[in-house]
């Protein structure tokens, strides 16, 4: 099986290295592309008609200059093209969970969401900060993927991916939570102005808002989440509407 990890962390995040070798528990064909720096928030937004450099860092291992979903690009174009392209693709292990509104925003489901068109299965991980981990945390992982990669005929749909949460600690039972709402960027600050000028910072960090039932109330309680999410999202309008 051929594996493709990306990240949105950076090529240096330690969830990076943990999600590698976990994969490396079950396969010996594992490609490494990350971007130069962190990117929080750059959902699937590409790098178009500007250059993007690629370094070789070590065997099978890249960085990218690019955005998070350029590495699925220019893994799928350039690194891994034709008939060299992976089994399945990973974005993670990202450094905090990724629920609710996250799904849009979140450049490690962005990953999984540019894997998934190009009809490549992918998992998009994110995990609490300052997890628990253990040494056994690579092998256990690495039985998971495993067993959703068995399993793929279950999950696998065009235009879908999987987003899984992991809590603190490892083991964990999975539980698929009601996505909740948990909205980011709600105020801005003022760190400069001049005249007509003004300069705004949007913080990190969150309420942490929760209702029973959702992601956060499910991770908190010690579950792994899993929920399968597609990119088009229609919802079609009544004929009526249509109608003059």
């Amino acid at each position: 099986m051929k594996i493709l990890i990306c990240n949105d962390d950076g090529i240096a995040a330690p969830g990076l290295a943990r999600l590698t070798a976990a994969a490396q528990t079950i396969s010996d064909d594992v490609w490494v592309v990350a971007p130069e720096r962190k990117y929080t928030a750059a959902g699937p937004s590409l790098t178009m008609a500007e250059p993007i450099t690629m370094r070789r860092i070590a065997e099978r291992w890249y960085s990218c200059s690019g955005r998070p979903a350029d590495c699925v690009v220019t893994a799928m174009t350039w690194l891994l093209a034709g008939d060299d392209r992976p089994d399945i693709v990973l974005g993670g292990i990202n450094d905090g969970r990724n629920v609710a509104e996250d799904l849009a925003y979140s450049g490690t489901l962005g990953i999984a969401r540019e894997a998934s068109f190009w009809g490549v299965p992918a998992i998009g991980f994110s995990q609490v900060k300052s997890p628990d981990i253990r040494p056994s945390d690579d092998a256990w992982l690495g039985g998971l993927i495993a067993d959703l990669w068995r399993k793929r005929a279950d999950w696998v749909l065009e235009g879908h991916w999987l987003s899984i949460n992991l809590p603190s600690s490892l083991p964990a039972e999975i539980r698929q939570p009601k996505i909740g709402r948990d909205k980011i960027a709600r105020r801005s600050e003022v760190v400069e102005q001049d005249g007509d000028r003004t300069v705004l910072v949007l913080p990190r960090g969150r309420e942490r808002t929760s209702v029973k039932g959702d992601e956060n109330s499910i991770i908190d309680a010690g579950y792994i989440t899993i929920n399968r999410i597609n990119w088009f999202g229609e919802t079609r309008l009544a004929d009526s509407f249509l109608k003059a």
